[in-house]
């Protein structure tokens, strides 16, 4: 495993990674996905806007899917942490551990990491829609509800302005890092027809009604059907940008047309690169570096049985 030269190794097994494993095993190249099984889409409880499944579908059975289509043409998962890779003439050399995988082609499907409010049992506040992550994956089913939108005031009013699409019931929600409140940012919100709660949050809990009760400093008790947290992220660029990636100010990896990074040989794919952050946006990440890291390569020469 360590020691053979694979066509392409692949880092992630969400949605990106695993469509393009689907891509480059069906172009009969030699591939490894390697897999800290973190994904962001595991998270989703159900996502309405995916295409082709008008009932819904669950991360965690999209990921299932994915997985099995894959296995279907040979792709096997590899769970391993990768903590670095290195450069040995055209080659990346990929390691996890003590285990090391060589490849002329590395894709990065690395994801990204949602910043959180700190509350108990995360998963059980997403998985009941007390706490959302993506408004433009589910804001349609907060149709006309009471929604809070909780970040740095300044920053997430242009969030909270967002989810007037749906609800005119919005509140905005200040962290205490928050920036006080000046009038141009009241009458912004006013105009809007936001209302502007600056009384730094303390801590939100998920009640026994399934809705998010949030506790300010100054001792008011709220209650929403859901809250969007607008806190950032954490893009997993680490690798591209050790190997001297060329990557945004927030740390999105930049691609060209091709998924190509400014490191040849290296592609992203996904909620890692600058760009839309949504499953079916990384299926065609995927598609695009695939076909591209397969063309780039000689021609795949495996002996065919008839």
């Amino acid at each position: 495993m360590g020691e053979e030269r694979l066509d392409c190794v692949i880092v992630g097994a969400g949605p990106a990674g695993l469509t393009a494993a689907t891509y480059l095993a069906r172009f009969r190249r030699r591939i490894a996905v390697l897999d800290g099984g973190a994904s962001r889409a595991s998270y989703i409880p159900l996502s309405h806007n995916y295409p082709g499944f008008p009932d819904g579908i669950s991360g965690h059975d999209l990921l299932e899917r994915l997985t099995r289509q894959a296995a279907h043409y040979g792709v096997h998962v590899t769970r391993a942490l990768v903590d670095r890779v290195t450069r040995e003439r055209e080659d990346f050399v990929v390691h996890a551990g003590d285990a090391r995988w060589r490849t002329p082609r590395l894709l990065l499907a690395t994801g990204m990491v949602d910043k959180t409010p700190e509350i108990r049992n995360l998963r059980e506040a997403i998985a009941c829609g007390a706490i959302r992550l993506c408004s433009i994956c589910d804001g349609y089913d907060v149709t006309d509800r009471d929604i809070a939108v909780y970040g740095e005031a300044g920053m997430a009013l242009s969030h909270a302005r967002f989810m007037r699409t749906w609800s005119a019931r919005v509140t905005l929600l200040a962290t205490q890092a928050s920036t006080p409140a000046d009038e141009e940012l009241r009458a912004a919100a006013r105009e809007s027809g936001i209302a502007l709660v600056e009384d730094p949050v303390a801590r939100i809990e998920v009640g026994d009604d399934g809705r998010a009760h949030v506790h300010t400093h100054g001792g008011q008790d709220l209650a929403f059907d859901t809250v969007y947290p607008v806190l950032g992220c954490r893009n997993r660029s680490e690798l591209a940008q050790a190997l001297g990636a060329r990557c945004a100010e927030a740390g999105d990896i930049v691609v060209d047309s091709h998924m190509r990074t400014s490191v040849p040989g290296l592609y992203a794919a996904g909620d890692v690169v600058a760009a839309l952050n949504q499953v079916s946006v990384a299926v065609g990440h995927a598609a695009l570096a695939a076909t591209h890291i397969h063309n780039s390569l000689p021609p795949a020469l495996r002996a065919v049985n008839r």
